[in-house]
């Protein structure tokens, strides 16, 4: 099932409030100086949760909004909730523009502020641990696990990386240096100064970071070493990347995308899988996932781009969820407790504990992130217990 759209995924940005909103004293927003604590979690069902929580979105009017009422704003552009709840969210004051409460009726215009004051749900994660390496002064590595994006982003606040380390570990302000897709695992690499992070920074934009990955994909891989250079274009609105070969097209014709090069090395096969090492020279959004696509040879559990060579890729899943990979238990299992949280009757997800639209099962991908290394300085990360044939 695909995510619907919630208002965590579009142009508001998420900014905690200091204040306690006046039309009930008894809804406080969370505080802005800690992200999040030990007893924000509930652990159910195999999966990581985070208690529902009050918070205020904040975002400003773009040109596509301008000219709209602002019920037909939040109905048109954040389908996560039904009109009925935008409604009812502009007549309490929930939602408010310019600070001010306005009629349902009123139209928005270019660049006013726009605050949505809201139970927040979480979709959950998986329980692993996120496991530190390695802890200086300055820079801290762990190792993500998978399903847990590194940052907040989306639905995701203190679901991440970054927030379970605030929770957990107290390491203060801190600054990754470089992204890992949500459901890919292994090294992560944490700056915990600024001038760190700006150090980092300037090493991966020269191009002096050699990256490294470990995938299990499809079939037999060939053994000599493989090299693809093929532009990565990306759908946003799709979630997900093509490859074209930079020199396939005539010269009547534009190559879509961007100019991607990964390189890759056999490690081992057992004549239905092949672990594969991935080195990536640029860095796109889904470059390693999508090349290995190109080859003929994805990611053997990618439920984005398997497609084209599983004829009916629901079943294949749902096979492998069964025999046990990562089963998690269905969202109705969760019975309501009002020891965890307390319900909202604004809420169009309570008393369920995680959003709608949520898809039911997460599992790893069978990609890991192992090592990073740049000029004067290496990290490393243990291979994950899917690394083996």
């Amino acid at each position: 099932m695909k995510r619907k759209q919630q208002e965590d995924d579009t142009d508001a940005v998420e900014k905690p409030a200091s204040s306690i909103i006046a039309m009930n004293t008894d809804l406080v927003l969370q505080s802005p100086s800690k992200l999040s604590q030990k007893q924000d979690y509930i652990f159910h069902g195999g999966r990581r949760h985070v208690r529902p929580y009050y918070f205020e979105f904040i975002s400003h009017v773009n040109k596509r909004w301008t000219g709209k009422t602002i019920v037909d704003l939040f109905a048109d552009e954040f389908k996560g909730r039904p009109r009925d709840y935008y409604v009812g969210a502009v007549k309490s004051g929930r939602i408010k523009v310019d600070g001010e409460i306005v009629s349902v009726s009123y139209i928005v215009k270019s660049s006013q502020k726009i605050t949505h004051f809201l139970h927040r749900h979480e979709p959950p994660v998986m329980t692993d641990d996120v496991v530190i390496l390695h802890k200086e002064p300055d820079v801290v590595t762990v190792c993500k696990p998978a399903s847990i994006p590194v940052h907040p982003c989306g639905q995701y606040r203190k679901n991440t990386v970054v927030g379970i380390l605030d929770a957990e570990h107290d390491l203060g302000t801190l600054f990754p240096i470089h992204r890992l897709d949500r459901l890919v695992s292994g090294l992560l690499i944490i700056a915990r100064t600024a001038a760190k992070a700006d150090f980092f920074r300037k090493q991966i934009e020269g191009g002096m970071v050699k990256k490294r990955y470990i995938a299990k994909v499809i079939g037999v891989f060939p053994e000599d070493e493989k090299v693809v250079d093929a532009n990565i274009d990306y759908n946003g609105s799709q979630g997900r990347s093509t490859a074209e070969d930079a020199n396939s097209s005539g010269d009547d014709k534009k190559v879509k995308g961007k100019p991607a090069c990964t390189k890759f090395t056999r490690i081992d096969t057992n004549g239905t899988h092949s672990l594969v090492l991935c080195e990536p020279v640029t860095g796109r959004t889904h470059q390693i996932r999508v090349h290995l696509q190109y080859t003929g040879h994805p990611i053997a559990n990618d439920p984005l781009y398997l497609n084209r060579h599983i004829d009916n890729l629901e079943t294949y899943i749902a096979k492998r969820i069964d025999a046990g990979e990562k089963k998690m238990v269905s969202p109705d299992d969760y019975v309501y407790s009002s020891e965890d949280f307390s319900i909202d009757p604004m809420c169009t997800n309570c008393p369920k504990l995680i959003p709608q639209g949520y898809e039911e099962h997460d599992e790893a991908l069978w990609l890991h992130c192992v090592r990073y290394s740049g000029t004067g300085w290496e990290y490393e990360c243990p291979y994950p217990s899917w690394a083996s044939l």
